[in-house]
């Protein structure tokens, strides 16, 4: 029998690879998101809508009275880079409508329930890193954050708070509704068919770019000093991580990241030598983020027997030469927004 997998948030990023991933295994997919995937993923079927509505939540988790999906995957999210999340200019939107996003979702499978009175599919919900204290992420040398560091909670960003309400929504009607939830805690995931210019990208991408675009012995712009650290994950080793914990029967929240950590100059000086690039880095005031945050996986490698397999290195080369496709594809960067 053909298993059903409903995608929410299939147009962006992650949603995208997982489209695919999860029809190479012989899923039949539905996706919803407000946009099409940009890069060519091609569900089964695709809702165009927004989640923060209630009648399109609940259009998009309805099949049939003797039909339910088989596994749910919640990566709907207002979210994007520093630029984005730690100004504090986005802060009641990224809350709101994430918020609602999974109220919403998780309100339409109580009443799939009740109608279809048939066992509610599984759901998987992308939290983030972005919950952890910002106490214990004030150095670059920070050791890799435990799930259970997660409280006493202390959020850097109304972001990180939103996800870590989230987790808890989740758990709730797990407890009270008997939604069977996964959690994970992505730690900053890149690759090829990211977002990778217009304000709303993340470091490896927003770097990629820029070196890019820069002549062999430029100058790039780096907010801060550059020495601030993080761990980066590659795209599909955070889809086998994802699989796995949808397989699995663990139920709290786990890491799904790096345990390898660099400082953005590092960062810079790798994408650099990928064209034998001798770049200036001009260190600029700009939103942060945490001064270091890296990633503990030893839960992740006791619950689901998984590893991280693709070296930082190798990943960002592939996101280095796709994103420099993507501008050569417009003209050497002359689209709006870059």
């Amino acid at each position: 029998m053909i298993k059903r997998a409903l995608v929410l948030g299939g147009g962006g990023f992650i949603g995208g690879h997982l489209v695919r991933r999860l029809q190479s295994e012989g899923y039949w997919v539905r996706s919803v998101d407000l946009k099409h995937h940009e890069y060519g993923a091609k569900p089964d079927e695709f809702i165009q809508g927004n989640l923060s509505d209630s009648k399109i939540a609940q259009e998009s988790v309805w099949l049939s009275k003797s039909t339910v999906f088989d596994e749910v995957y919640q990566l709907a999210a207002d979210m994007g880079g520093a630029g984005y999340i730690f100004t504090g200019e986005n802060d009641a939107d990224v809350m709101f409508n994430s918020a609602t996003i999974n109220l919403n979702i998780l309100k339409s499978l109580v009443g799939l329930k009740q109608k279809t009175n048939l066992k509610t599919p599984k759901i998987f919900y992308s939290s983030s890193a972005c919950i952890y204290p910002d106490s214990k992420q004030k150095s670059s040398r920070i050791k890799g954050l435990r799930e259970e560091d997660a409280y006493p909670a202390e959020p850097d960003s109304e972001y990180g708070w939103e996800k870590l309400f989230s987790e808890r929504l989740y758990l709730a009607f797990y407890k009270n509704h008997g939604i069977d939830s996964r959690i994970a805690r992505f730690h900053n995931i890149f690759g090829p068919e990211g977002t990778w210019q217009g304000g709303k990208e993340k470091a490896p991408a927003a770097i990629c770019r820029k070196v890019a675009l820069a002549e062999s012995s430029g100058e790039i712009e780096i907010w801060g000093d550059g020495k601030q650290t993080r761990s980066f994950l590659y795209v599909e080793d955070c889809l086998d991580a994802v699989r796995k914990l949808m397989d699995s029967n663990y139920l709290n929240p786990v890491n799904i990241g790096s345990d390898v950590k660099k400082s953005i100059n590092e960062i810079v000086r790798i994408a650099a030598s990928f064209e034998g690039k001798n770049l200036r880095i001009r260190h600029i005031p700009g939103p942060q983020g945490v001064r270091g945050r890296n990633s503990d996986n030893a839960l992740a490698k006791r619950v689901l027997s998984w590893e991280f397999g693709y070296p930082l290195e190798i990943g960002l080369r592939e996101t280095y030469f796709w994103i420099k496709s993507m501008l050569q594809k417009n003209k050497q960067g002359e689209i709006r927004g870059i």
